[in-house]
């Protein structure tokens, strides 16, 4: 899969989409892929207040777990309660249904742009 040019990524291999002042946040596939089948995903309470770089969760596959970092700060407005019946979908769709959470973002963040990105997987391999 291609790494999608309209989100911003970390290099913790988060991706984010930012509408207005709420960001929409996952794992990109090359870290679904990494992890392998996605078991359980641990995700914070609505309204807890993050810090960018704040850890926020967990990934746990077959494979391992991964800590989840907030690529910006701000307010959790929603998380993808799907998650809790359906992980997998993180491994199916990670760009779509497989988000993870919204912020309603309070700062800026150091992203990377989706060539940037894909130089670090690149440089990682």
């Amino acid at each position: 899969m291609s790494v999608p040019g309209d989100l911003q990524y970390t290099k913790s291999h988060e991706w984010v989409r930012v509408e207005g002042d709420v960001a929409t946040v996952g794992i990109t596939d090359h870290a679904q892929d990494e992890l392998g089948d996605v078991v359980f995903v641990e995700m914070p309470e609505q309204g807890a207040t993050l810090a960018a770089g704040d850890s926020f969760g967990a990934v746990e596959s077959v494979k391992a777990v991964s800590d989840l970092y907030a690529p910006v700060g701000g307010e959790v407005v929603e998380v993808n309660g799907a998650l809790e019946d359906s992980p997998e979908k993180i491994n199916e769709d990670p760009y779509g249904e497989g988000w993870i959470l919204k912020l309603r973002t309070s700062d800026e963040a150091d992203l990377l742009s989706a060539a940037d990105y894909e130089k670090l997987l690149e440089e990682e391999s």
